[in-house]
């Protein structure tokens, strides 16, 4: 047993997140955008769905996942881009190159944002604060982008640090300030706590973390289902998950937490077209192709639901993507039952490499003899 292994309180985390990235590049890009407040996404004429914003556009109270006309409401100033996510892709890529100059240990969460584990680093840096400091140093070198960082000893407590100080900011948290932090954190910004989990955490008298520590893990779970071990392990201070790099291979996906329930399948439909472009490009950027298109639904009670539905052939594109997520929303409860979170993810993924004498493929005599649909699951 290593020493890590002994104490997980000895490893060094890094969590970076870089500053409104899809706006940031635009106002990099367009050097007239800088200081106004720049929206990416959809037509807002047209229903389209804010994709990210600059902190310009944050201080009017506008947020990703919101109506375009909502947002075109609070601030009609405010400066309408259509993404270009070849080029948040290209810049993401340039990013992740720096990186892994330190350490292979990558485990990238989104474009714009990646654990890094550098315990054991290339460059025998021993401090992750000074690692930290040298990546958004490079960062702001090579992409003219602002980027934050959290450093601590586990994922957790990388990721809520990288938040305090944004933009441009770098939080450390040690091991012997981790129970302090913790029990000063406002609920509302521990990872997992949505504005519905909140409400129910204050009705029991739960503001910060110290109060959330102060109830027993069995209390939890009866409250809050499964979250409650999570929220336990975490009052404190306890989250033994390692950086995976590993973590894309066996499915693609991405989903939305609203800050606000939705009703308007419209609305729902907007927000998946857009995980599905999203989700193209990911695709694209992997060069593999899955199969399985399955669609995840958390209600406003908090109840989880996914449904699944596997092509005949690979799927690559937003259309397609679409295409199934439409037919797998018309089978579910969305829309008369309020959402507060929807998530693609793509899985199954063609093997290409592999002989085809040992392959499953789609025959021809599936389709002239069973001329259905997709195969559907519901879970």
């Amino acid at each position: 047993m290593n020493a890590e292994e002994k104490n997980p309180r000895s490893r060094k985390i890094i969590h970076i997140d870089m500053d409104a990235f899809y706006a940031s590049v635009e106002q990099r890009d367009h050097p007239e955008l800088r200081g106004k407040p720049v929206i990416v996404g959809g037509d807002p004429h047209r229903r389209g769905v804010v994709a990210a914003c600059s902190y310009e556009a944050r201080r009017f109270g506008i947020h990703s996942a919101m109506a375009g006309k909502s947002a075109y409401h609070r601030c009609p100033q405010a400066v309408f881009l259509k993404p270009r996510f070849e080029v948040y892709r290209y810049v993401s890529n340039q990013i992740r190159d720096i990186f892994y100059t330190y350490t292979d240990l990558v485990e990238p969460l989104s474009l714009d944002e990646a654990f890094l584990d550098v315990t054991v680093n290339k460059k025998d840096i021993p401090s992750a604060t000074r690692i930290a400091q040298l990546i958004r140093k490079e960062i702001f070198q090579k992409t003219e982008l602002t980027a934050s960082a959290g450093v601590s000893f586990n994922k957790f407590l990388a990721k809520v640090a990288s938040d305090e100080n944004k933009p441009n900011g770098i939080t450390v948290i040690p091991p012997d300030r981790a129970d302090d932090f913790i029990d000063r954190l406002p609920i509302r910004k521990f990872h997992g706590v949505g504005k519905a989990t909140e409400k129910k955490m204050r009705e029991l008298g739960i503001r910060t973390g110290k109060d959330l520590k102060a109830f027993r893990k069995e209390d939890l779970i009866r409250y809050f289902g499964k979250s409650g071990n999570y929220f336990y392990t975490i009052a404190h201070g306890q989250d033994e998950r390692p950086v995976n790099p590993e973590r894309i291979q066996k499915s693609l996906g991405k989903e939305t937490t609203f800050d606000e329930d939705l009703e308007d399948r419209n609305r729902m439909l907007e927000i998946l077209t857009h995980i599905a472009e999203r989700l193209e490009g990911l695709i694209q950027k992997n060069d593999i192709h899955g199969m399985t298109v399955t669609l995840k639904v958390k209600y406003a009670d908090f109840q989880c639901i996914t449904r699944s539905i596997t092509d005949t052939e690979p799927v690559r594109d937003a259309k397609r993507i679409m295409a199934h997520a439409r037919l797998l929303l018309e089978n579910t409860e969305a829309g008369p039952r309020k959402v507060r979170l929807l998530g693609i993810t793509i899985s199954n993924f063609a093997d290409d490499a592999a002989p085809k004498k040992h392959r499953q493929l789609p025959l021809p005599f599936y389709l002239k003899f069973q001329p259905q649909p997709p195969r559907l699951r519901l879970s």
